[in-house]
């Protein structure tokens, strides 16, 4: 294929080479001449092992050609690639300037340009750029439509550097944004020869991604190094410790934990997290990540109720009361946090709980409602039925198989699920509000 990429930093350089190397016609642009000059000397524009001998191979064999004249870029390729940069403002955002004038400049040229032509964006943006500002950029300096006459895409990258080019042929998986996930496209072809997983997304989907990645990547790096500080202070091998951790493949580097839902509680997590908090302040250390855990956990709680008070309506019925399905434990569980708010509020409530019938309650969690909430006790149910038939506003805070097709009834009563009981969202009703889905 004929590419274009426009920018020739760390990630354009990068792609630009390794696709040349795979046999494509590959032109780099670039409004920076020394490195134009770099690259058409067949030396890499940036420090990055193996780069030199890659970018030299590929320019020799005149698969590589790096530009400042964009005209010739544009009408001597099919796919276009934007890799600028996007660096940060003062306040923290994005600076799209570089994005915008590359954008500008590619629509202008589009707009003399006959047959279909393909945009991909890889620079790193947040979700709603590529389809609410680099689309309306470009069909207003074309005078083009999208979709008829150029189509455009998100292609995050997952380059590290220092290992760019065995990321690039080794990537966890490809993802692919774009408006019709279903449709193949010439991306399907370029890529074909990277053995990883493909994905094709919504283009608001697989920009967030890239968010999703680094931001949890750096959450990593600052979580060890609190372990690590609290570890020194108490004597113990931190290294040690983290090893251990990361040999847990089934929980602790895992997908386990890691789905948007409802607040987590019991008698484990809540407590442990506590304790940690308060030995790191003993020590007088500072653990900002998590000191901030159990504030994040209250936060889905407050949403959940926010959710509740926005229907405007007063007859609530909760399906789930422990803090998680298959159990009857509700020791500090979320959902009786939530129930008894709504009490506090004078909300009309009633509850089923299949694993929390009272009168099916013995030894520890019995003494418990007996004890710790036995106004709650007067509101339980003993079905299904009777707490839907008695509502306005139904909540489920369970994932019980058994309550799952309320989510898709045709029902005139609100609808708010905590745990996303179903997984297609399409089979919902239109009164089906998710907690953060």
């Amino acid at each position: 294929m004929k590419i274009s990429v426009f920018g020739m930093g760390y990630v354009g350089c990068v792609s630009a080479a390794c696709l040349a190397d795979e046999g494509h016609e590959v032109i780099g642009v670039d409004i920076n001449e020394s490195k134009i000059e770099f690259i058409n000397s067949g030396k890499s524009p940036i420090i990055e092992e193996g780069m030199d001998d890659l970018v030299r191979r590929v320019v020799e064999k005149g698969r590589l050609v790096a530009t400042m004249d964009t005209k010739k870029a544009i009408n001597e390729s099919e796919i276009t690639m934007i890799t600028v940069g996007t660096p940060s403002k003062d306040n923290g955002d994005l600076d799209l300037t570089y994005v915008e004038r590359v954008a500008a400049k590619i629509g202008s040229l589009l707009a003399n340009k006959d047959g279909f032509h393909i945009i991909v964006l890889r620079s790193t943006v947040l979700p709603g750029t590529t389809e609410d500002f680099l689309v309306p950029i470009l069909e207003e300096s074309s005078g083009k439509k999208i979709y008829v006459d150029f189509d455009v895409y998100f292609n995050p990258e997952f380059l590290r550097e220092g290992s760019s080019i065995k990321d690039f042929y080794n990537p966890p998986f490809t993802v692919i944004g774009t408006h019709d996930p279903s449709a193949s496209s010439k991306l399907d072809e370029l890529y074909g020869f990277i053995d990883a997983p493909f994905f094709k997304t919504s283009i608001k989907s697989a920009e967030m991604l890239k968010y999703v990645n680094n931001t949890f990547h750096g959450l990593k790096v600052a979580f060890a190094n609190e372990v690590g500080m609290i570890c020194k202070r108490l004597g113990v091998d931190s290294h040690e410790v983290m090893d251990l951790f990361c040999m847990d493949t089934k929980q602790n580097l895992s997908s386990y934990y890691l789905k948007p839902g409802f607040a987590f509680g019991g008698s484990c997590l809540p407590k442990d997290i506590r304790a940690l908090k308060y030995k790191s302040k003993m020590l007088d250390y500072d653990s900002r990540i998590i000191n901030s855990i159990m504030p994040s956990n209250e936060n889905q709680i407050d949403e959940a109720l926010r959710m509740i008070y926005a229907t405007k309506k007063k007859k609530v019925g909760m399906l789930g009361l422990a803090f998680k399905a298959g159990t009857d434990d509700m020791r500090e569980s979320p959902l009786v946090t939530v129930a008894e708010t709504l009490i506090g509020k004078g909300y009309d409530l009633k509850i089923f709980d299949k694993n929390v019938v009272f009168a099916k309650l013995t030894g520890a969690n019995k003494a418990y409602i007996e004890r710790e909430i036995p106004h709650i006790s007067n509101l339980l149910a003993t079905s299904m039925e009777e707490v839907y038939n008695f509502a306005d506003v139904l909540v489920i805070g369970s994932k019980d198989p058994d309550i799952e097709y309320i989510a898709t009834m045709d029902t005139d009563k609100t609808v708010i699920d905590l745990v996303r009981i179903v997984d297609d969202l399409s089979d919902t009703s239109g009164n089906y509000n998710g907690l953060c889905w």
